[in-house]
């Protein structure tokens, strides 16, 4: 039985980068032999363990066959006549595709990786890459996390394959979004959605995404501000989103709303890119049309009292939108906008009930709410004249 590190952990270390966890493969053992020794299993569809110290992830050597569409139609055989090499050959990308033995450190790299690794080229180790669909997003996810590599031309050929026959139409929605949200975290998400769209495989994991991206301009204004965004999922899935309905129902933003669905994005996110989707558009009205009146009506649609943090993070995601901005006046009005409400939202946030005349307070709830309200309106045109 011979244990070696597979996968990420050797990648990331070759690569200069953090080690965040580390996976083992075994050679040469039975589950019952590693249940002797102490490992506890967790794997449903193949044999996993996990380490009785350190609680590391031990798979033992297996093959796969395709059996099925989708990303669960694999049949896997673990023994342990399985060899390191037939496992790694199993595997996505060259560069995910290297195993180490922790004993020597020497590298066992059947299939090119570190070559690849140091020409900085994404290539896949056979072509059941082709087999199975969730290997496309992870491509695009290090694509984005690692702008600086080439896809290899024999891999696109595949990656076309794979969408052209129907193979992605088997990815559950809830996967997709996993793998997607993972991406807009990378170093540069636009390159994940840029190559979903040229390989085809937005349009069929997300048409109404897709089809908000068609017109050039606004596709790269959101794309260069998730690249600018801060790296919070909900702020950068906010500048992806924000215009994905320009050319209907803003007020209704059917296509977000679909989407967000579809993809059963997580709470934070969707909150997030319908408020920015819905208000970005009213910051970029002329003067007349956002006085104080405006402002307070924006501040109490986003319940700004109660959620002052979720406020204060979708005016990151404007000011983002701003900077990401190709016309001078857009950017400079949207930059604008943001300072002002920052302004307002101090100014209305610093009027309290107990402020507010006896009388008042002690009178009905309906003729306190208008007085508070008036209070706050009175206090946002004070800050905007001083603005």
């Amino acid at each position: 039985m011979k244990a070696y590190v597979v996968g990420g952990a050797v990648r990331d270390r070759l690569l200069g980068e953090p080690v965040r966890d580390r996976d083992w493969v075994v050679v040469g053992a039975t589950p019952e032999q590693l249940v002797a020794a102490g490992y506890t299993p967790v794997g449903r569809d193949f044999p996993v363990f996990l380490h009785p110290v350190t609680h590391e992830q031990y798979a033992l050597a297996r093959t796969e066959r395709k059996a099925g569409r989708g990303y669960h139609g694999f049949v896997f055989h673990a023994a342990p006549d399985v060899t390191l090499e037939q496992d790694l050959e199993r595997r996505d990308l060259t560069i995910n595709a290297i195993a180490e033995d922790p004993a020597s450190g020497t590298l066992i790299d059947p299939f090119g990786g570190r070559r690849d690794l140091e020409q900085r080229v994404l290539r896949h180790v056979s072509p059941a890459f082709a087999d199975d669909p969730v290997r496309l997003l992870r491509l695009a996810r290090f694509a984005a996390r690692w702008p600086q590599f080439a896809i290899a031309d024999e891999t696109r050929v595949l990656l076309l394959r794979l969408v052209a026959g129907g193979e992605v139409d088997a990815l559950v929605p809830e996967r997709v979004w996993q793998e997607v949200a993972r991406g807009l975290r990378e170093a540069r998400p636009s390159r994940m959605i840029e190559l979903l769209r040229a390989w085809g495989a937005l349009a069929r994991l997300a048409p109404m995404l897709d089809a908000g991206l068609a017109d050039a301009a606004p596709r790269h204004w959101s794309l260069r501000a998730i690249d600018a965004a801060p790296p919070p999922l909900a702020l950068r899935f906010a500048c992806l989103c924000h215009a994905l309905d320009a050319d209907g129902d803003v007020a209704g933003q059917p296509r977000l709303r679909a989407l967000c669905e579809h993809w059963r994005v997580d709470t934070d996110s969707r909150e997030m890119a319908l408020l920015v989707a819905r208000e970005r558009p009213l910051l970029q009205r002329g003067d007349a049309e956002f006085g104080p009146s405006q402002c307070l009506a924006l501040l109490q649609r986003c319940d700004a009292w109660r959620r002052p943090a979720r406020l204060a993070d979708a005016l990151i995601a404007i000011d983002t939108l701003a900077a990401a901005a190709d016309e001078a006046a857009v950017k400079a009005l949207l930059q604008r906008r943001g300072a002002l409400l920052r302004r307002a939202l101090h100014a209305a946030g610093a009027v309290r009930v107990a402020s507010l005349p006896a009388p008042l307070r002690a009178g009905p709830g309906e003729a306190l709410g208008q007085a508070l309200r008036e209070a706050r309106l009175q206090a946002i045109a004070q800050a905007l004249a001083r603005a």
